[in-house]
């Protein structure tokens, strides 16, 4: 089992950056391919960002490809999120996720078997 927690959200203006961080609980995070899926008003929730279990690949949504960086430290059992040159369409939700097989570079959410509680993150023009 494990139990993921996010934070770093919160009210940014349009061009500005977060850092979203994931911390999971549990011995076997180095084993879990992650990542991260949003979940804006009214939208149905997408797939933002993956990275293999170790680290070594990773995977966006064309949409923030340039602008988002997705990283884990395994020694610390932490996954993160950089966002920079944020627009009001990342305005959403952001959950973290991670899978109990193989899921790299899926984006279909139900490769993905546990997630967090989100963190809302807003950008206002």
């Amino acid at each position: 089992q494990v139990q993921l927690v996010e934070s770093g959200g919160g009210l940014v203006q349009a061009g500005g950056s977060l850092r979203l961080s994931c911390a999971a609980s549990g011995r076997t995070f180095s084993k879990h391919d992650m990542g991260w899926f949003r979940q804006a008003p009214g939208k149905e929730r997408e797939f933002v960002a993956a990275i293999s279990s170790i680290g070594s690949s990773t995977a966006y949504v064309n949409s923030v490809k340039g602008r988002f960086t997705i990283s884990r430290d395994n020694a610390n059992n932490m996954l993160y999120l950089q966002m920079s040159t944020l627009k009001p369409d990342d305005t959403a939700v952001y959950y973290c996720v991670a899978a109990k097989a193989a899921a790299f570079p899926s984006s279909d959410e139900s490769r993905y078997d546990y997630w967090g509680q989100g963190t809302q993150v807003t950008v206002s023009s």
